[in-house]
């Protein structure tokens, strides 16, 4: 009886050992793009070994706070190397809705500069000696949703985007897309309006990209975001289901692009 506790004991730390040695780690990175600083935020699993995919995450316009770098974390729980990349720069996080529409109009009203600030981080994320370079994702939430876009419609070299209740931009007439693109929308967000969502599938059609696009009923902006309501704003709240589906859908949708 006693051996088999101590052989039950010693069981027990070996896999708690385990757990503690497959736990995620995170590295601040700090770059710069066109003269603003920018800090960015890289996740992965020192329990694996070798290069694996890497993906990027754009955050929403409140600026890089603790949902994207919570979001890069579960990334890196799922085995890859995750980048929570820095769209602002200068520490730039806010809960104030008219100074997250400021800092976001500023930065999407030179769609260029837009798409060369997000391609910066996608740089920091493959100079990880972690990453297989060939094997490259990025994920936005909202305004990050928009940005991934645009990085799918400027021709950067990735296996597939994913924008999670995005302001889906539309593409401008003759882009060609190259990287798979899947959306996910809540039917009921009146931010991103039935106009706004057709324009953006017309324009998609005609490069005859590689496109899925999700709807859920009912679910408004922000639908992932569990602290949506906190924020004040009527549009924004968050839904389970639609948080939990859309989650998995892209875990699919990453076996697919990665294989």
């Amino acid at each position: 009886m006693k051996k088999a506790m101590k052989w039950l004991a010693a069981g027990c730390l070996s896999l708690l050992a385990s757990s503690v040695m497959a736990a995620v780690k995170s590295e601040v990175v700090q770059y710069e793009h066109d003269g603003t600083k920018l800090t960015g935020y890289l996740y992965y699993d020192d329990a694996q070994t070798g290069k694996r995919p890497g993906v990027m995450v754009v955050h929403e316009w409140w600026g890089l706070n603790d949902y994207a770098k919570k979001r890069a974390e579960m990334l890196a729980e799922l085995g890859y190397v995750a980048f929570a990349a820095d769209m602002y720069g200068d520490g730039k996080v806010t809960d104030k809705p008219e100074q997250a529409k400021e800092w976001m109009t500023e930065t999407t009203s030179d769609v260029d500069a837009w798409r060369a600030t997000a391609n910066a981080g996608l740089e920091q994320l493959k100079k990880s000696d972690k990453v297989d370079p060939t094997k490259l994702a990025a994920i936005g939430y909202c305004f990050g949703g928009g940005t991934i876009l645009q990085m799918a419609y400027s021709g950067t070299k990735l296996n597939g985007v994913v924008s999670f209740h995005g302001s889906l931009p539309s593409a401008p007439d003759g882009t060609e897309i190259n990287t798979k693109i899947l959306a996910f929308h809540g039917n009921a967000d009146s931010m991103v309006p039935p106009a706004t969502v057709s324009k953006f599938m017309e324009q998609v059609e005609k490069t005859g990209a590689d496109t899925q696009f999700v709807s859920y009923t009912g679910a408004r902006h922000a639908f992932t975001n569990p602290d949506a309501a906190k924020y004040g704003i009527e549009n924004l709240k968050y839904d389970e289901k639609a948080d939990k589906r859309s989650w998995a859908q892209m875990q699919a949708f990453f076996t697919e692009i990665f294989k």
